[in-house]
């Protein structure tokens, strides 16, 4: 929808106008929706020439393309014998023929092996660094939550939060981690601050709905003894999770 290839309501703006009112499209978006769409018996340098003579670029831009995303190699390769990794890669480099200030994709790396999303990890990273946009769909949370700036959350098809990740873990209490010979009086008192306490092992608990400096101002107060301190972050997965959940709740 967001590319016009789909009707739907609302607008989506590139640079101030609809992607269609661009007399170079190319060039300001590139899409990569599931890997590389062409006839299974072309080769990757055929296939990716075609594309380029109906964008209007010269074919050269097929060698820089494929350099760019580690595929030189990979020229005489027929589409359809290529990996999902490499189909994504070769797919990337369609996207970039018209070297588009905008990214686009979808699910980019569902079935890709570790070393494929280290690169289009790095790929992004870099191609966002220079100045340019990516945006990804994804549930893959885990792996947007080491590579994203900002993330918008959708649920029932509309958007119910949108922050940065820098904001997320400032605004979110994680979960606390401790260790105490006193759980029993501790846990009293983080439930008197609206906190809960759960039991995770011996004399070890984990801690939700407070910051460690909390935990950490409430043992001094109280002369509770801590062995152990330590917070991790919630992650992007809780936080839509919580999101999602109260949209779902609310109708």
């Amino acid at each position: 929808m967001m590319l016009g290839l789909l009707q739907g309501g609302g607008e989506t703006l590139f640079m101030g106008r609809p992607l269609a009112q661009w007399r170079g499209p190319a060039g300001v978006v590139g899409a990569v929706l599931g890997g590389v769409s062409g006839h299974p018996k072309h080769s990757v340098q055929a296939h990716l020439k075609m594309v380029a003579a109906g964008i209007g670029v010269p074919s050269e831009r097929v060698v820089e393309v494929l350099n760019c995303v580690g595929m030189h190699e990979a020229t005489g390769l027929r589409l359809g014998g290529l990996s999902l990794g490499m189909a994504q890669r070769v797919g990337i480099a369609q996207a970039l023929l018209g070297n588009p200030r905008v990214l686009v994709l979808d699910e980019p790396t569902n079935g890709l092996d570790p070393h494929s999303v280290h690169w289009l990890r790095s790929f992004l990273r870099a191609f966002a660094d220079a100045g340019r946009a990516v945006l990804l769909s994804s549930h893959q949370l885990a792996e947007m939550e080491q590579l994203a700036d900002g993330v918008v959350v959708l649920a029932r098809g509309r958007v119910v939060a949108r922050t940065s990740m820098l904001d997320l873990s400032r605004t979110t209490h994680g979960r606390v981690g401790v260790q105490s010979p006193t759980l029993d009086k501790l846990t009293a008192l983080v439930e008197q601050r609206g906190g809960t306490l759960h039991m995770t092992a011996p004399e070890t608990a984990e801690i939700t709905g407070l910051s460690r400096f909390q935990v950490g101002d409430i043992s001094a107060e109280h002369s509770v003894p801590l062995h152990w301190l330590d917070e991790r972050p919630a992650s992007l997965e809780e936080f839509y999770l919580s999101v999602a959940d109260q949209e779902y709740q609310s109708r």
